[in-house]
């Protein structure tokens, strides 16, 4: 039984509720969104490959709001020097952690030897964990999964768990599937693949010193508590993109003391209102900004309506009228007002008075 009950961990961060890093879904817009949905979740950003923070453009790359913390930085490469040199820049922008992608099976982040092929390579991403602690003071944790191709042994895993706890590593986060590098896309490799929590378990029990967090499959309040009675923490993926309303609860059970934040959806959405308003006279356009409320109504009546108004609109209204017309979808004019959020005009379109 593991028993992690203080908000911040013996490793520097608390990782008992993390939200997935995703590609082309947790920016920094997203994860001010989910901000208000859980103080304490730790969120990642996109993996970052370890070239583009060196050599690109940081600013773009890695700005961030002070209310997303805490924040881990997940970065893509196997060049040790390369990684180690991003590391400290992202320790400089103020990330809470660094970690490394050793469990991506895409294509294209393997023809540069990214991602779950390093599993292959156990050394060398020893190597760069080693390097990348020596750059910085925050934690440096890795990401991967339970096996590559033919090879899902559980031995496999703990010689690959032992070379990197070697070089310092204490954290771990493990997706309980193994990945094919060949064969099945991203998508595939998420779903097909059968799930063997058992062998992250058995990781935690082998290594009690160690930080052991499990990623795959988990969606509900239930199944949060049963691994949280196996390993340290739980990752949660796409079931926290698209049904984001839902993590409340898991939320305030993995974190009794916050019971009390309960916002509804509206006082969500009139919070983010007023982030869309900066990024947008920022010069940010709004698509890139409003797309992440589209699953937040995701089950409630008028949800497709809520979902196609935030879709459709978005290239052409200003962020206040857009929200005026998809809340018209699914909630009372009365409660839009009170909120001090923006109702419809008679010059936006309306499903019904909000």
């Amino acid at each position: 039984m593991c028993d992690r009950d203080s908000q911040v961990s013996p490793l520097g961060v608390n990782r008992r509720f993390c939200i997935a890093p995703m590609m082309e879904l947790t920016d920094r817009h997203f994860r001010y969104f989910f901000r208000a949905i859980s103080p304490h979740a730790l969120l990642y950003s996109e993996m970052l490959v370890a070239q583009a923070v060196v050599h690109g453009d940081r600013e773009y790359l890695l700005a961030y709001d002070a209310e997303e913390h805490p924040l881990a930085l997940q970065l893509g490469g196997s060049d040790p020097e390369l990684l180690a040199e991003a590391s400290r820049i992202g320790e400089q922008f103020g990330y809470d952690e660094i970690n490394l992608n050793c469990g991506c099976p895409s294509d294209r982040v393997q023809a540069g030897r990214i991602g779950a092929c390093l599993m292959a390579a156990p050394e060398l991403v020893a190597d760069c964990v080693h390097q990348m602690q020596a750059a910085v003071t925050v934690p440096v944790t890795v990401k991967c999964r339970i096996g590559i191709d033919r090879d899902d042994s559980i031995d496999m895993l703990m010689q690959f768990i032992a070379s990197v706890r070697a070089a310092g590593c204490r954290v771990f986060i493990i997706h309980a599937r193994k990945a094919w590098l060949e064969g099945l896309s991203p998508r595939e490799n998420r779903e097909i693949p059968p799930l063997r929590y058992e062998h992250v378990y058995a990781v935690k029990q082998a290594y009690p010193d160690c930080d052991i967090n499990i990623n795959g499959g988990i969606k509900t309040p239930a199944e949060v508590s049963d691994h949280l009675a196996q390993v340290d923490g739980v990752m949660l993926g796409r079931e926290a993109y698209y049904n984001p309303y839902e993590m409340m609860s898991i939320a305030q059970q993995v974190y009794p003391g916050t019971a009390g934040h309960a916002p509804s959806r509206v006082q969500l959405v009139a919070h983010y209102l007023d982030y869309m308003r900066e990024k947008t006279a920022a010069g940010v356009p709004l698509p890139h900004v409003s797309r992440h409320l589209i699953p937040l109504y995701q089950g409630v009546p008028g949800a497709r309506a809520w979902r196609r108004q935030l879709s459709e609109g978005a290239a052409t209204l200003p962020a206040d009228a857009l929200v005026a017309a998809a809340l018209s979808s699914v909630e009372p004019a009365e409660v839009c007002r009170d909120l001090g959020v923006p109702t419809t005009s008679p010059d936006v379109p309306a499903a019904r008075s909000c």
